[in-house]
């Protein structure tokens, strides 16, 4: 079976001028590379494609695959994560991972929370602000928090995103507003532990991996698992498996949103306890990120004993399985990603 591969590198973007952020969610060589050698040695051949532009001349000179493992953030707008997915979907060619809608409504936090919301998944009262003017009608007790409706990788939150005062969730908004030129989502802010859930799987058949807490040294910047903490992680945060009934607790409830989303093959859910000990529903991953050391997913995975080649493996079971495309091919023994596990256990 042939497998495309398709994704945005960050070194491309920085080429063409893109600034660290905003390359921030695109990947390195070295998760191209770990997907590639951890998909052929379950006997899969694979064929690297690229990102969007790469694929769209592929297709038009008549470039097939049997099924496309779609890492691809996508440039511009609420649905730039949808726009592989979508244009596989014009040439009926299957992607592992979660399909364009999907993709284009979890990318959106405000609309994400209103589904799961709508299906009883626990998640702190909200509102989405548009302009500068939609922060003073915001009527939340404080403190609150603040960050971009659509940004990942914790682009945009950091120590100032916890307000207090309407003068710092105004002040907070329009940073939003102005510097991401998106609107801004603002939450009730949840005051418990903070865990991260891998999931694998779809629908019925997803199952949670486990549930990592995320942990702030003295070091970090606290209450924000942002965008410099995670980029200086190892100064600043620690991983924690949780495997007590706060644990088991946060999983269902991510496993719930999973579901309730139409979520596919892999990723992370991120939950926060409330003040009564509630985890509730932060924001869903379904392009969770992979690289063999760094990525919350893989670091999960180790920690409960999982290689990073079993995780692509359970994540390609699940995409074959739904798709009708069989089973998993007969491959060689290999140990291709266990070094880069043994890494960081």
């Amino acid at each position: 079976m042939l497998v495309g591969l398709t994704y945005d590198l960050k070194a491309d973007y920085l080429a063409m001028g893109f600034s660290e952020e905003e390359a921030a969610e695109f990947d390195s060589p070295a998760t191209i590379e770990a997907i590639e050698e951890a998909l052929q040695s379950h006997g899969f051949l694979t064929e690297r494609v690229g990102a969007l532009p790469s694929l769209a001349s592929a297709l038009l000179q008549g470039k097939r695959w049997d099924m496309v493992f779609n890492i691809a953030e996508g440039l511009h707008g609420f649905a730039r994560e949808s726009q592989v997915p979508a244009l596989l979907d014009y040439y009926n060619i299957p992607c592992v991972f979660s399909d364009a809608m999907t993709l284009g409504v979890c990318l959106h936090k405000g609309i994400t929370k209103h589904v799961v919301r709508d299906k009883g998944v626990p998640t702190a009262d909200f509102a989405v602000v548009e302009d500068a003017e939609g922060a003073y009608a915001v009527n939340l007790p404080y403190p609150l928090f603040v960050k971009p409706v659509a940004e990942g990788t914790g682009i945009g939150v950091g120590a100032a995103s916890k307000v207090r005062t309407r003068e710092e969730l105004v002040a907070a908004c329009e940073h939003v507003l102005a510097r991401y030129n998106q609107p801004a989502l603002v939450e009730t802010f949840l005051s418990g532990r903070e865990l991260t859930v891998g999931i694998v799987g779809t629908g019925r058949n997803a199952r949670a991996l486990g549930a990592l807490e995320v942990v702030f040294a003295s070091s970090a910047e606290s209450d924000a698992y942002g965008y410099v903490n995670k980029a200086e992680y190892l100064d600043r945060m620690q991983y924690h498996l949780a495997e007590d009934e706060v644990g088991r607790y946060a999983a269902q409830v991510a496993l719930d949103a999973w579901r309730a989303l139409g979520c596919r093959d892999g990723g992370r859910v991120d939950v926060r306890l409330d003040a009564d000990g509630v985890p509730n529903f932060i924001e869903v991953n379904p392009l969770a990120g992979l690289h063999p050391v760094n990525s919350d997913l893989p670091i999960l995975c180790y920690k409960m004993g999982m290689t990073y080649r079993q995780l692509i493996g359970d994540i390609m079971e699940s995409a074959l399985e739904r798709t009708g495309l069989g089973s998993m091919p007969v491959s060689p023994v290999h140990q291709a990603g266990e070094s880069a596990a043994e890494a960081v256990r």
